[in-house]
């Protein structure tokens, strides 16, 4: 298998109990998890089967080190990691949904390490010395403009490497203030726009699209849970449009009927050939997972990033895009069974999925 580098912040998780909000919970009893989007994408791929690294900056302390230590239980590599004497180690804060009521996450990660850590401080030659594909998200430039510069020449280095850049917009409206009298929406706009030219496989879902790029379809309807698939092939295209570089482009499909019950699936989308493969399908037709019970949403998203990569350097999935696409729908629909921001799935439980073991019988 070919090898992955992801780079991010990985932060300190608290999370209320099934049910509590967080003056029920504080003080109390707080759930400590680790986990942040690059961190979780690594994870997921790890424990997929995939050798891969995890680039950051932590502060030198003991919970830093349990949070590496999170990390290398799964497989991932963390040897570049910078040890920093800058900065502290980010936390966020999770009360979870339940029907009607959404979830809310709190951030504390000003400062942060790695938002704090110099440009200079990474060895991107030695870091993609052997590597084949590298993965960040737009939570990264984010945090800070030093974030924002780094991440820009990790992407710079990737490419000039010969390594595959992917990038999930991941926008985080709580996150882009670092540059005062700028709205985020706008700030993310703009150093977002002058990232993607740097990446060959953009993943993103439809509001992502339209408060960072503002590309935008009217008709489209995130409120009611209800969505129109058929509208998403025109998003991508005018995406590829704006973006020429951009190889493939895949929307994750989310329709909320409430906090615990979601219809999920995915759309791939390559820009050469203008070929669509949506996941998962009945037939011919698109038809989503149905997940009444979610235990756990935090993570979704980056653990279809972590299978849509996987399986495009996987040997037997990568020989089509809809098989892409549809191993990372499935992979994606078992992380919201799972406690915690890492999907503990692994292939075979994936291909599973896919090949329609949707009863969840138990397994003898």
């Amino acid at each position: 298998m070919a090898k992955l580098v992801t780079f991010g912040e990985i932060m300190m998780r608290l999370q209320t109990k099934t049910g509590r909000r967080f003056r029920q919970s504080m003080p109390g009893d707080m759930e400590v998890i680790f986990g942040g989007a690059e961190a979780n994408v690594a994870a997921s791929f790890a424990l997929l089967g995939g050798d891969v690294s995890f680039v950051s900056a932590l502060p030198e302390n003991a919970i830093a080190d349990a949070c590496l230590g999170s990390l290398r239980a799964v497989g991932v590599d963390v040897s570049h990691v910078i040890r920093s004497k800058k900065g502290r180690l980010g936390i966020y804060f999770a009360e979870a949904g339940a029907d009607q009521r959404p979830s809310n996450v709190i951030y504390d990660r000003d400062y942060s390490s790695v938002s704090m850590e110099s440009a200079g401080a990474y060895r991107w030659n030695r870091i993609f010395k052997g590597a084949d594909w590298f993965h960040t998200t737009g939570i990264t430039p984010a945090l800070s403009k030093i974030a924002a510069r780094v991440a820009r020449n990790a992407m710079e280095a990737a490419k000039k490497a010969g390594l595959t850049v992917s990038c999930d917009l991941n926008f985080r409206k709580k996150l882009w203030r670092w540059e005062e009298g700028t709205g985020a929406n706008d700030l993310a706009g703009r150093v977002m726009s002058g990232l993607l030219p740097f990446v060959d496989v953009l993943i993103a879902n439809e509001e992502d699209v339209g408060d960072v790029l503002g590309i935008k379809d009217d008709g489209l309807d995130t409120v009611s849970g209800a969505i129109d698939v058929q509208k998403y092939p025109d998003i991508a295209k005018k995406v590829a449009q704006k973006f020429p570089n951009i190889k493939k482009i895949a929307f994750t499909l989310r329709e909320s009927i409430s906090a615990t019950h979601n219809n999920w699936g995915a759309m791939l989308y390559d820009t050469a050939s203008g070929s669509v493969h949506f996941a998962p399908l009945s037939g011919v037709s698109y038809c989503p997972y149905h997940i009444t019970d979610i235990i756990d949403r935090i993570g979704g998203g980056d653990s279809f990033g972590a299978a849509l990569i996987y399986a495009s350097l996987d040997d037997e999935l990568k020989s089509g895009d809809d098989k892409i696409a549809a191993f990372a729908a499935a992979a994606s629909c078992l992380c919201h069974s799972i406690y915690g921001d890492f999907n503990y799935s692994t292939r075979d439980e994936v291909l599973a999925l896919m090949k329609g073991s949707t009863s969840g019988r138990i397994v003898r």
